[in-house]
């Protein structure tokens, strides 16, 4: 595996590719990587020539009060497991190669970063979409890979790539769990013992949601409540938000649409800010 520090020598690696008519996945993470990343990584490996993984704690994406400076980093165990994978290259750029002195230039996609996570970080998806938008340009995928864990990101960044015409397949690929349930992340590093007992509360929620969809309940206030009352059976966590929404449009329904619902939930298990879903 190589590792790519510089924007130029990125872009002139997938040039290359491109003109040997080789096909880029490209896998977009900021570290810490867990048996999610590496899932993407691997079906990268079967769709691709050659595949790009890039590793970037993105600032623009964090608010002043979030966990920037403490978000979870260990670059060699992360390269280990990326040279088990096969991987072929790793851009691993600094903020001031992102972001250098003046940079002045954002992408925002509009109605789908109202609600949702949007809504509980106004400035969050602005970020997202920039820096995807800038590793897109770098390294020139023909691919890329997103889990659906963010569901949101995943759907604002495909609205991005419409939009712009940006001539990339945007692959979302399914939550990876641990085996009591709870969504793999990088932020589960931060529970301790009790905490990450307690933080199976956000599945169990959504599997409750699910067996009320599967028998016919379809009234969205009802299942919302229902779940409401699973995270609540618990000590620790605190519910941020639960909302079930249009997978197209992100508007909230009142009724379950069985091709286009997305369940959705945050919620606070300790001082750690967790999310989840479900895919109708």
């Amino acid at each position: 595996m190589r590792i790519v520090y510089d924007v130029k020598e990125m872009q002139e690696i997938a040039d290359k590719y491109r003109q040997w008519e080789k096909t880029i996945g490209f896998v977009p993470t900021m570290g810490y990587l867990h048996e999610g990343h590496l899932s993407l990584v691997r079906q990268a490996k079967k769709d691709n020539d050659v595949v790009f993984v890039s590793i970037f704690v993105n600032p623009a994406q964090f608010a002043p009060n979030e966990d920037l400076d403490k978000y979870p980093r260990d670059i060699k165990r992360d390269e280990e497991l990326l040279k088990n994978e096969n991987t072929d290259f790793l851009f691993y750029p600094t903020v001031d190669t992102m972001y250098p002195n003046n940079f002045q230039t954002y992408v925002s996609v509009e109605n789908l970063t109202k609600v949702l996570e949007g809504a509980s970080r106004p400035t969050h998806f602005r970020g997202v979409t920039t820096v995807v938008n800038k590793l897109f340009n770098i390294t020139k995928p023909h691919r890329a890979y997103f889990g659906k864990k963010d569901a949101q990101q995943l759907i604002v960044i495909k609205r991005m790539a419409e939009d712009l015409n940006i001539d990339i397949e945007i692959i979302g690929m399914p939550i990876v769990r641990e085996k009591d349930g709870l969504a793999m992340s990088s932020r589960n590093k931060y529970l301790n013992e009790k905490e990450r007992k307690e933080a199976v509360c956000l599945y169990q929620s959504l599997n409750k949601a699910q067996e009320l969809v599967d028998s016919g309940i379809s009234d969205t206030n009802e299942i919302k409540s229902q779940m409401e009352n699973v995270i609540k059976s618990y000590s620790i966590p605190k519910i941020d938000y639960i909302n079930i929404n249009s997978l197209t449009t992100l508007k909230p329904l009142d009724r379950i649409k069985r091709k286009d619902t997305l369940i959705s939930l945050a919620v606070f298990v300790g001082k750690t800010r967790l999310i989840d879903n479900l895919w109708i």
